[in-house]
């Protein structure tokens, strides 16, 4: 169990495991922890170190819920780690909003320490429009979407988000629901969450596609994704450098915790590439 203290005072939870020429950072998603990460990590031990941590009022570090953060926080944070942590030649990997902070530190401070970069199910752009069509809930979220939403209690905007991207839940009667969705959300800050959803939302991440420096691989989940498997299309066209994509079949966006052994193995033949 080890804590970072980053320059605010706040402090970031994380572990280091494994050894190996590669070291890999794993970032997770909106409401997750570094647990979902915990099983492959143990996988790959042999063949790689690998970061993983919880972010800003998320699992271990609930409690670093200063202010109201935003994506480019959360960059400066992985910079910090990576900093303080004297990381090089890295393989950055970011799942969901995990992958969104990727593209936000690339943006903010560039490829120079990183080795290749490996994006699990996400859009650069969540808020669809006339034009846009592979953001959230499958090109169907628009921010007439969002502005709604504002006006919902935390707790439907977090079950909406769970059903769609665990699909299998709509089959659960919302009073049996609400028990683990509620113990999830207590291992995170509420505030944190929100702040985050909506900067999140109203990013466009496009740009930064194509300031990246070093191979990009994409994993995907089809049918189950938040988002549509034409994205992994889109980034083939956007991606400067040399790109692959890894669909995940029968997934869905969970595809980490979904097929654990496969992702080790999908991620450890990119180390191999």
């Amino acid at each position: 169990m080890s804590y970072f203290t980053l320059s605010d005072g706040q402090k970031l939870y994380y572990e280091d495991r494994g050894q190996g020429p590669d070291t890999v950072v794993m970032m997770h998603g909106w409401t997750s922890s570094h647990d979902i990460y915990v099983k492959p990590a143990e996988l790959l031990q042999e063949q790689a170190r690998c970061i993983i941590y919880d972010h800003r009022g998320h699992g271990g570090s609930k409690e670093a819920n200063r202010g109201a953060p935003t994506m480019e926080t959360l960059a400066a944070d992985l910079n910090e780690l990576i900093t303080g942590l004297s990381l090089s030649n890295i393989t950055l990997l970011g799942w969901s909003m995990g992958a969104g902070v990727v593209l936000n530190y690339v943006r903010l401070y560039g490829c120079g320490a990183l080795k290749r970069i490996v994006l699990c199910d996400m859009t650069p752009k969540q808020l669809n429009d006339g034009e846009w069509k592979l953001g959230l809930y499958q090109g169907s979220y628009t921010k007439e979407d969002m502005e709604r939403d504002a006006g919902k209690d935390f707790y439907s905007l977090y079950k909406e988000f769970a059903v769609g991207a665990i699909p299998r839940l709509k089959k659960i009667p919302g009073f049996l629901l609400k028990k683990p969705l509620k113990e999830k959300l207590a291992n995170c800050d509420e505030a944190v969450l929100k702040s985050l959803a909506r900067s999140m939302k109203l990013q466009d991440n496009r740009p930064s596609v194509e300031q990246i420096t070093v191979p990009v691989t994409y994993f995907y989940a089809d049918p189950g994704s938040l988002f549509s498997p034409k994205l992994a299309d889109w980034y083939a066209e956007h991606v400067p450098t040399p790109y692959r994509a890894v669909c995940f079949p029968e997934s869905t966006h969970m595809l980490v915790s979904d097929y654990p052994e496969k992702f080790a193995e999908e991620l450890g033949a990119v180390l191999r590439r």
